[in-house]
């Protein structure tokens, strides 16, 4: 399942667009220079709904689950998310920035949202994501890393690793050496 970055949009081509609004322009000169591994499900614990696309999108209808109701208000988004079948659904532009890391640090750098491109794993810190999610991610950041010069496979790190004691995701149930090695193939 290769997949490309039209580099002039910023869009995987042949994945599911769903563009979102919660984005904006990276700062000026600014490059992606980390690819940042998130794990989500909603409402927790499930999958496969509509959700994310509508908490993505700022359509989430705050009465369709008890849980959205105590979601803190603001807008989130994401570059991608690879569904639990592995199907990849891109959000933002990768030259855009998406708001997914919140306050976070990355080797003295702060405000990951301004170098970075988030990609959502549907699932949980407990359970096992799907063999079918490992192979589409890591053929995303193959694709990206094609794209873009300022990304390397030495800068790829979990939500947890950049906002430590905040985040826990992408969770100990996330495979990196599975990851890195189908990245590396």
């Amino acid at each position: 399942m290769p997949f490309k970055v039209d580099v002039n949009t910023g869009l995987l081509t042949g994945v599911r667009q769903v563009l979102s609004n919660h984005c904006d322009a990276r700062p000026q000169g600014v490059q992606p220079a980390l690819i940042v591994v998130h794990g989500i499900s909603l409402p927790p614990g499930e999958f496969g709904g509509p959700w994310i696309d509508h908490l993505f999108t700022g359509t989430l209808p705050r009465n369709a689950h008890p849980y959205f109701s105590v979601i803190p208000p603001g807008r989130v988004s994401a570059h991608v998310v690879v569904r639990r079948d592995g199907a990849p659904v891109q959000y933002v532009p990768f030259g855009r920035r998406a708001w997914h890391a919140g306050q976070s640090e990355y080797q003295g750098r702060t405000d990951c949202n301004d170098f970075s491109i988030g990609i959502e794993m549907e699932g949980t810190d407990e359970l096992p994501y799907e063999d079918a999610q490992y192979p589409a991610l890591a053929a995303v950041i193959r694709a990206l890393l094609l794209a873009y010069d300022s990304l390397s496979t030495e800068h790829i790190a979990g939500h947890s690793d950049i906002a430590p004691g905040r985040k826990t995701d992408p969770g100990p149930a996330f495979d990196w050496p599975r990851l890195r090695t189908l990245v590396s193939r």
